[in-house]
This record gives structure tokens, sequence and C-alpha cells, in this order.
């Protein structure tokens, strides 16, 4: 195996961008608490599509329910202290990443750097949203995967540029009677995926007001592409991003898109968990990484160890025999819940920094696939199929 390149802890770096929408200053804001009564927006469960509505078996995942529509989940106020600690220099110098998936992320920052942005994802009344809407009680995944943040960012020139692109291209679908593909499908922000946990909360902290497209693009069991419309700003959408491949469109006619997503895992440590670190090794600091999967991992192994010891205490305090294929039952699943750990924990010197593959994608026979993937797309060019 050729060698590969070390990922070492993030070091800082020059960015190359610059937000459009400047974070306001610290007197404009404030530097309050996260408060659920001032800062939540949330008022009622919105839509959501279940696995089975986009072509999945109803058990594929941990809960029925795959993609929620968009609903409003913060106040103006909390998205400006959100981006105020998102944009801030500590962040951008220390937390930035880039891959072949998506060119700007920061992530593990919410703990060190965004004591808001880690209130606002730890709070018990965020969590109850969250666990509502996607039909089972939820957690954040893991301090560094609280926040990430993706970033597209353009000039005024290369936003009109594209707009303009995109009329002419409009114009002639419309003259020769064609339904076309919207022309952000070309270059999306995030590409084809499975997220690395069982489920997501992706929240707008952009003006999306003047945005075309920036929809997320499913792909269903059949193959067939579709698209669940953008959230606007304070606005989120839940989705079951483990089990379903997606990806973030490019949206036209804004000049910044600032994305924040927070992962999520099952409470309950005897739900499955199918965490999986793919898609996040290679943009991390396989240190805190590394320490904090393995940290809630053995927690969970505990707990359910604690179970099997006092249903095993308490049967014989009844005099009753041990169930011997019950308990090599459980065994058997822990030395998996082991094995799956041991495989995910690749050594550091095996990572090569921002090179995600496609390990993740859920591809049987890739030829079969491929050709699937490419007459359901021709066919959603002519007609979109959108929620």
């Amino acid at each position: 195996m050729a060698a590969a390149t070390v990922l070492p802890a993030p070091t800082v770096t020059k960015r190359n961008w610059a937000p459009i929408i400047t974070a306001p200053t610290m007197s404009h804001v404030g530097n309050d608490a996260f408060d659920p009564k001032r800062h939540l927006a949330f008022k009622e469960t919105p839509k959501v599509y279940t696995m089975k509505d986009i072509g999945l078996p109803e058990d594929t995942g941990i809960s029925p329910v795959a993609v929620s529509e968009p609903f409003p989940l913060f106040t103006e106020d909390a998205v400006m202290r959100m981006r105020q600690e998102v944009l801030s220099p500590e962040v951008l110098g220390n937390c930035q990443y880039s891959s072949n998936l998506a060119q700007c992320q920061l992530r593990g920052f919410a703990n060190k750097y965004a004591p808001f942005v880690y209130d606002v994802w730890k709070s018990p009344e965020t969590l109850a949203i969250i666990s509502k809407i996607a039909g089972i009680d939820l957690v954040t995944e893991m301090d560094f995967e609280i926040g990430h943040i993706n970033i597209s960012v353009k000039s005024e020139a290369e936003r009109q540029e594209e707009l303009q692109a995109f009329n002419e291209r409009a114009e002639y679908e419309a003259d020769e009677g064609i339904a076309g593909c919207p022309w952000e499908d070309d270059k999306p922000i995030v590409d084809w995926h499975t997220d690395s946990y069982p489920f997501v909360c992706v929240t707008m902290l952009s003006d999306c007001t003047t945005m075309i497209g920036g929809e997320t693009a499913l792909r269903t069991g059949t193959g067939e592409i579709m698209k669940v419309r953008g959230p606007q700003m304070g606005c989120a959408v839940v989705l079951q991003g483990r089990y379903i491949e997606h990806q973030a469109l490019r949206a036209l006619g804004t000049a910044e898109r600032i994305s924040m997503v927070t992962s999520f895992r099952p409470r309950c440590p005897t739900v499955r968990d199918d965490t999986v670190l793919t898609t996040v090794r290679p943009i991390s600091n396989l240190s805190e990484l590394y320490n904090q999967f393995s940290e809630y991992r053995l927690e969970i192994l505990e707990e359910r160890i604690r179970q099997q010891l006092k249903e095993l205490r308490e049967a014989n305090s009844a005099g009753r025999k041990v169930a011997t294929r019950k308990l090599k039952a459980f065994f058997e699943e822990q030395e998996k819940f082991l094995s799956h750990m041991n495989r995910e924990m690749v050594d550091d010197e095996q990572v090569t920094r921002g090179n995600i593959d496609d390990s993740h994608l859920l591809k049987k026979n890739p030829v079969v696939v491929e050709t699937t993937v490419k007459k359901a797309e021709a066919k959603s060019r002519k007609r979109p199929r959108r929620f």
C-alpha cells in the first residue's frame, strides 16, 4: 500500500475567502447565553417524508422518518449570535477543512470557541424538537460534530454571471419547450454522499431570499432523484442522512451560503448505532475524533453490560437457569460492536487529509447502479420531483 499523508491537528491557516454578510459586532448582537424562549422559533411539527415514501424499506434506518420539510427553528437573534461565533478569527483560523466533497468546512469548534452554538445543540428543548421530528429520542453525536459548517461564497460579479447564464438557459428552454434541469445541479456544494451519523439537522445561517435552487437532492430506493427545498435563514431540515444518499445543490442569486449541520445518534443504548467515520476522518483532528468516538461508544457498551448483568443477577436470585443462547447472542452482538469500532479507527498514518473515498455510498453493483442512476437523472431532468 502506498504511503499516505499523516493527518495532524489543524494548524492556523489563511483563509482565501470572506463572508459576504459580515458578522455584527458584539455591541450590536450582545453576548447573552442561549435562552430557548428567546432564541427558538419552533412552533409546529413540519411535514415529514418516511423511508417508505422515498422507496426505501421501512426498517432501513433507526426511524421510519426519512426527511422533513424546512421549518423555523431559530430566531434572527440566535442566527446572528451563531454567525458571530462561527465567523470569528479563532474558528476561521483553527478549524477550517476542505475535501473532495466540499471546498470549505468548519469543524470541531463549538466546545472551544462557540459557547452559544454549543449550548444551542445541548439544550433539552432543542433536542426535544429534533427528536420529535425524527421520530426517535436523539442526542448530539459528539462534541466535535456540533455545528459543522459548510460555506460557499461568490463575488458579486460571479453571482451576476451565474444569474445571467441561468436566465439565458431558461429562455432557451422556454423557446424550445424543454423542461430542463436547474443549472445548480452542475456543481453541487457538497457532492453525493451518505452521512457518517444516523441523523442530521441542517440549519441555514445565510439570507436566502434571492436564492434560486439550493435544494438537497436525495437518491431514492429506485435511483430516482428527489429534491427537498432549501431552508431560509433560521430554518432547518432534519434528515436521516446515514441511510440516504444526498447532495447539497448549488444555489444561484446569492453571494453567500452558510449552513450548519449538527449530527445526532439514538439516546437509548440498546438501539443500534451505525455510526461510521468514513466521511469525517479526512477532515478531522483524529485525536479528538477518536477520543470522543471511543468514549461514547464505550459508554454505550458499559450501559449494555450493566443491563445484562442486572438481568443475569435477577435470574439467578429467582432460581432460573442461565439463558445460554440469549447470553451468547448478547456476547456476539457486543463483539460485532467492538469490531466495528476497531475498523472505524483507522491508523493515523493511513488517513489522507481531504480525501474521502466512495465506500460510504450505498452501492452494491457499481455498473448496475450507475446505469440506473443515469436513467433516473435523465428522467429527473425532464420532470424534476420536488418536496
